[in-house]
């Protein structure tokens, strides 16, 4: 399977990323991966450190006539998200990625692929190991956590990197030039209650909900895909309404960032109204399935009559969880008043679980403005708190400021003009690039952001353009040619 990949072109770039890709590198277990770039950048003779908190850099020296040019920072993140279809049986801790050509696609069986941001990775690789490719002094930094945390690039120290201009290859559309990004803030609600013996005369039922799109909860966010906590807690709502359900367990979502796919549950009913709930759940299912017969064409909610569960939770927490994901924004919260089909601020609920006498909800809350971030924040927080729950904000990051004077921004706009004879799409982005946070201890580095079409971030169906790839690293190459005089 990697061979189909490694033949596609640029050979150079799909070769180190097959390289990459047999390397696990979860989020906060990237130790196996800063080993491989350790070793990557001692074969090649280069300057290669690892910072205080595992952060990579290699350096490597201009090419001659290149040295009067200023120096460059390449970056892109080590970690990936790692997502699998329920019925795919992959160990990330222990499998490379299984990767197969689709037409112009590159894909994984039934994972997440990682060219978010392996492709940037590889790339950066290829310009290290290059010999006949014109380019500056170079800096690549490779971060760590950027999935879950961005821990990588809070922990770099000012005064470790001397370079000019920081090209951050993590964008996915690969007509976009990034000038900003959205920041984030983590947004936690926990509440422990009570187990209760399951009443009398009770049927036991599991309800799935499965088969969504999911993806990248910043980038796919405008979409009103489906949301699989959402989606669960409207069937648990409308039970417990009108039939007195009980919970016994949730579980929902994985990813902070990502938009949850599946959501599993384990209830009890009354039995002697087991075909009425059964008939009225259904109702609430096949409407459920008719709003997202479009944007989620394979949506499946299944319920299975089970064994009725021993224990269930207390009756008033129950009342609080339930009403609380209802009233929780998921979503869009503010499009941007100044760029045009740009969400500023959303939410996503991410992770609920209930289980054996704890809950706990993740959200991930973010917006390019650091005041309506707070603000949105702010409002989960009063929802569960409401409902009796301990809130926590954690995780914060800040958003990257656009600024449409950067000489890095007008050189590689012109170049994209010069090469592809059409104008790029100069954006902002609601994803969390890691720029905003580098800039705060380099505030005087120039950065853009740029990559190939990936689609399908953050899910199985994760896919990374050929083509698109073929005209990313043309690009990355002529940026490295012109790059500014000092």
């Amino acid at each position: 399977m990697s061979t189909e990949v490694r033949n596609q072109e640029p050979k150079i770039v799909w070769n180190h990323f097959a390289d990459l890709n047999a390397v696990p590198r979860p989020s906060k277990k990237e130790e196996r991966v800063i080993q491989f770039m350790v070793d990557f950048g001692k074969n090649l003779n280069l300057a290669t450190i690892v910072d205080s908190v595992g952060n990579v850099i290699i350096t490597k020296p201009a090419t001659s006539g290149m040295e009067n040019r200023k120096t460059v920072v390449l970056q892109s993140h080590l970690d990936m998200v790692h997502q699998k279809n329920s019925d795919t049986i992959f160990d990330f801790d222990s499998e490379g990625i299984k990767m197969i050509v689709d037409g112009d696609w590159v894909k994984a069986e039934g994972t997440t692929l990682g060219a978010d941001n392996g492709l940037g990775v590889a790339a950066i690789m290829s310009i290290l190991s290059s010999t006949d490719i014109p380019h500056p002094n170079i800096e690549a930094l490779f971060t760590i956590d950027e999935e879950t945390g961005m821990t990588g690039a809070m922990g770099l120290e000012g005064g470790i990197l001397k370079g000019d201009i920081l090209l951050n290859l993590d964008t996915e559309e690969d007509d976009e030039i990034g000038m900003g990004c959205a920041g984030g803030v983590d947004v936690t609600a926990t509440r422990n209650y009570t187990l209760e013996e399951t009443p009398k005369n009770t049927t036991g039922y599991s309800i799935s909900v499965t088969g969504l799109n999911g993806g990248h909860s910043g980038m796919d966010i405008i979409k009103g895909l489906g949301n699989a906590n959402k989606i669960m807690n409207r069937i648990l709502f409308d039970g417990f309404s009108n039939f007195g359900l009980r919970i016994s367990e949730i579980n929902g979502g994985s990813l902070r960032n990502a938009i949850p796919r599946e959501s599993f549950a384990t209830i009890a009913t009354s039995t002697d109204s087991k075909d009425y709930f059964l008939s009225k759940i259904n109702e609430v299912i096949n409407n459920i399935k008719a709003e997202f017969s479009t944007l989620e064409p394979n949506l499946s909610i299944e319920i299975k009559e089970i064994t009725s569960p021993k224990n269930v939770m207390e009756l008033s927490v129950q009342e609080g969880l339930i009403k609380s994901i209802y009233a929780g924004l998921n979503g869009v919260y503010r499009m941007s008043p100044d760029i045009e089909n740009l969400v500023e601020t959303s939410n996503n609920i991410a992770r609920v679980i209930v289980k054996d006498g704890a809950i706990k909800i993740g959200c991930l809350t973010r917006s390019s403005s650091e005041t309506n971030k707070t603000d949105l924040a702010n409002s989960l927080r009063s929802v569960f708190e409401l409902a009796g729950f301990n809130v926590d904000f954690s995780g914060h990051y800040p958003g990257w400021l656009p600024n449409v004077n950067s000489e890095i921004l007008k050189t590689v706009t012109q170049i994209y003009k010069d090469i592809f004879k059409e104008n790029p799409n100069v954006a902002a982005c609601h994803a969390g690039l890691e720029c905003g946070i580098l800039g705060q201890n380099y505030p005087n580095m120039d950065m853009v952001s740029f990559g190939p079409n990936i689609k399908g971030a953050h899910s199985p169906d994760e896919r990374a353009q050929i083509s698109s790839t073929q005209k990313f690293w043309k690009f990355l190459q002529e940026i490295l040619k012109n790059t500014p005089k000092k």
